[in-house]
């Protein structure tokens, strides 16, 4: 007797791959990516968006690129890459440092998206450890979360909202060159 569709949420589920926790995992990246694209373009930043709209079905390339077809290509890192260095180029100053997650409702929601991407990230090691996978995905991710924190800062520089350093209390602050100790 064949089950009934609609008890299936997803048909790999009982699958013992870790191919199944990525794609779970980058669902849910995908699906953080849309939030915060509602939340930008309540804020009205145009460019945030525009860059948003083109990385959302990115995501769930990098999703079906490990059981399916490789779908990332170089052309794609390098707009992601040149989509980085734009936003870099906007927020050097406040980037110094590790922030605290906080500001507006599209920052707050970019710095989910980009803890996302790490998870994704590390979730595609350990399908590392069990199968082949293009390096390229392990690029497009890393960078993909540094471009969700650039974005971030970028959408509080836009605000007029200053970032909030992270002060460890677990790890020393390295010296910077040239600065004295007090």
């Amino acid at each position: 007797m064949k089950k009934d569709a609609r008890y299936s949420c997803y048909p790999f589920m009982r699958e013992k791959a870790s191919t199944v926790d990525f794609e779970i995992r980058t669902d849910s990246l995908t699906t953080h990516i849309g939030v915060a694209l509602a939340v930008v373009e309540k804020e009205t930043v145009e460019v945030v968006a525009d860059d948003l709209l083109a990385i959302l079905p990115m995501a769930y390339h990098v999703n079906g690129s490990v059981r399916g077809k490789l779908a990332v290509t170089e052309d794609d890192l390098t707009w992601l890459s040149d989509r980085y260095d734009f936003y870099v180029s906007h927020v050097k100053d406040e980037i110094q440092n590790f922030v605290l997650p906080q500001g507006t409702g599209a920052a707050t929601a970019l710095h989910v998206c980009r803890s996302e991407a790490k998870k994704s990230y590390r979730v595609l090691h350990k399908v590392s450890e069990e199968r082949e996978v293009p390096a390229i995905l392990f690029d497009y991710l890393g960078l993909l979360a540094n471009v969700f924190f650039v974005m971030a800062v970028y959408m509080n520089q836009h605000a007029g909202i200053a970032e909030i350093p992270f002060i460890s209390k677990s790890y020393p602050m390295k010296k910077k060159k040239g600065e004295s100790m007090k």
